[in-house]
């Protein structure tokens, strides 16, 4: 909100809860249920009548939990379902198109709007519903509400009093939204929606390539397309034939000490397939040579607790800051000459097809020696470079749409905190 001073601008007022618009209110969810600006708030909380496992199915009545939450929009694509016989049992937690969505326990936080062609979907004791009444509230509105700091801040103040993950129907209605008239919730919302759109086909061209390069890695790099040029037999050699997979680092908890020690790249630092420097480790303890990160090393998850981790990857660059730090005990590097060929191939299902049958049904980490009898297909020194390249540019344009999706990320935040708290008007 704006920063409460001495003098309040024209067109603002002081509360007890900040500085916002002459014409804006604070209201608690409960006056806006009282006011019929909300028609009906329920949540999931089913008691006898809660689902058991033997009932859900693959087609039906989606079962919505907040795990299908997703960046403001529901994926119900994949979630677990019930005959409708059993879904019109329920008399709460049951949704309907254009509903406002909350995940209220477990995971507090996320929103959603329910965009549907069903009658209606029914929730998990892990969501509310909030049915907006549209000539008085705006539901895209409200959504973006639930997100504002304002907001926010109030239910996470109920949390830090409490052991339990989760902010009950009853607590929510006590809780205050900053409310516009309705022609400037319109505004807002279209102005948020379509920076929403913009984030929507980003990520929707990220998808697109990240296929794409897929495609092309298994053409590519099994040897079923040939670049212009290059034609010849393809070898298949193990990995410890033309490199070596080398150990990481162990060290104890007493180990580890502030920024002042040496980083430890772990499986955290890798995203996608590039190293990102978040939730960083550093430790104070002797340093064997092998450990130390070096240009052109593939960094490989070899042992993680989740099994979907194991195989991930990032190649060290020659041209950043990656080089000079130390890998962790569940991690390990391979080492080739043929580096940049070989890193696209540990991204490709040539490797982790291999991966998958090492891990098996309970097998939950890839041994050196596992990793060294890997094969892989490798044309001469001169079509890796060429098949290297043209995945590598296939890498950059995807960086590249996904540092515009970061900037738009930003962008849409500081509109929020702008718009939802009546810095910046817009009508």
């Amino acid at each position: 909100m704006i920063a409460e001073s001495a003098v309040v601008p024209k067109g603002y007022k002081q509360t007890e809860v900040g500085v916002f618009p002459e014409d804006w209110d604070a209201v608690t969810i409960q006056s806006l249920l009282d006011s019929k600006a909300l028609a009906d708030h329920l949540d999931g909380n089913h008691g006898e009548l809660y689902p058991r496992s033997n009932e859900f199915q693959a087609y039906g009545i989606p079962y919505v939990t907040a795990n299908d939450f997703l960046d403001g929009r529901l994926q119900i694509d994949g979630s677990k379902c019930l005959s409708a016989e059993r879904a019109q049992q329920f008399r709460k937690g049951v949704a309907k198109n254009g509903d406002v969505l909350f995940a209220h326990n477990a995971t507090v936080g996320p929103t959603a709007l329910l965009k549907t062609h069903l009658d209606y979907v029914i929730l998990s004791t892990t969501a509310t519903y909030f049915r907006c009444n549209p000539s008085i509230f705006n539901n895209v509105f409200f959504r973006y509400a639930l997100q504002a700091p304002f907001f926010v801040r109030q239910y996470q103040a109920v949390m830090a009093q409490s052991t339990r993950n989760q902010v009950p129907i009853t607590t929510q209605r006590k809780l205050s939204v900053l409310v516009p008239t309705l022609a400037e919730q319109e505004a807002i919302a279209t102005a948020l929606s379509d920076t929403d759109g913009w984030i929507e086909s980003l990520e929707g061209l990220i998808a697109k390539k990240r296929h794409l390069k897929q495609a092309a890695m298994q053409q590519l790099l099994t040897g079923k397309k040939r670049l212009p040029g290059f034609d010849g037999e393809w070898e298949v050699k193990r990995l410890e034939e033309i490199g070596k997979a080398v150990a990481g680092l162990t060290y104890t908890p007493s180990d580890v000490v502030g920024e002042g020690g040496t980083l430890v790249l772990r499986a955290s630092n890798i995203a996608g397939s590039t190293l990102v420097f978040r939730d960083n480790v550093y430790v104070e303890v002797d340093l064997p040579d092998r450990v130390l990160v070096k240009s052109g090393d593939i960094l490989i998850c070899v042992r993680n607790g989740s099994r979907d981790l194991i195989g991930k990857c990032a190649k060290i660059d020659t041209h950043s800051e990656e080089t000079g730090h130390v890998f962790g005990a569940f991690m390990c590097v391979y080492r080739t000459e043929f580096h940049d060929f070989v890193f696209h191939q540990f991204q490709s299902d040539v490797i982790k097809k291999q991966i998958h049958e090492h891990l098996g049904a309970t097998i939950n980490q890839i041994t050196n020696k596992s990793l060294n009898s890997f094969e892989v297909p490798l044309p001469s020194p001169a079509e890796q470079t060429a098949i290297a390249e043209v995945l590598s540019d296939m890498d950059a344009e995807i960086t590249a749409i996904e540092s515009k999706l970061t900037k738009a990320r930003q962008i849409k935040q500081g509109m929020m905190q702008e718009l939802l708290t009546g810095k910046t008007r817009l009508v």
